[in-house]
């Protein structure tokens, strides 16, 4: 079982950076593929960007690629999302989970999520 807390949401200006935090209950933290997806009103659920168990692989969906990084820290339990050069379209609920599986981009491949936190960027 592995609860997970996101922070770090807020309402920023387009072209701001913002970084979101996920922590993570439990021991078995690092044997989980960690990923973010985010919501916008009104439209599904949708990958944001993954980050493999050892932290040796990331992959990011195209709209964010070079924007955005995913990381993590296996002493502490947590994920991150650091998000460069914010525009409009990145406004959402961001929702960290994880899978015992790597590479999948379905929400339906993964087994834990967060409440969620909101993204606001204003131009």
């Amino acid at each position: 079982q592995v609860q997970l807390v996101e922070s770090g949401g807020g309402l920023v200006q387009v072209g701001d950076s913002l970084r979101l935090s996920c922590a993570a209950s439990g021991r078995t933290f690092s044997s989980y593929t960690m990923a973010w997806f985010r919501q916008a009103p009104g439209k599904g659920r949708e990958f944001v960007g993954a980050i493999s168990r050892n932290s040796g692989t990331t992959y990011y969906a195209d709209s964010v690629k070079g924007r955005f990084t995913v990381s993590r820290d296996n002493a502490k339990n947590t994920v991150y999302l650091q998000m460069n050069s914010l525009k409009p379209e990145d406004t959402a609920v961001y929702y960290c989970a994880a899978s015992p599986i790597w590479l999948v981009t379905a929400t339906s491949r993964y087994d834990y999520w967060g409440q969620g936190t909101q993204v606001t960027v204003s131009s």
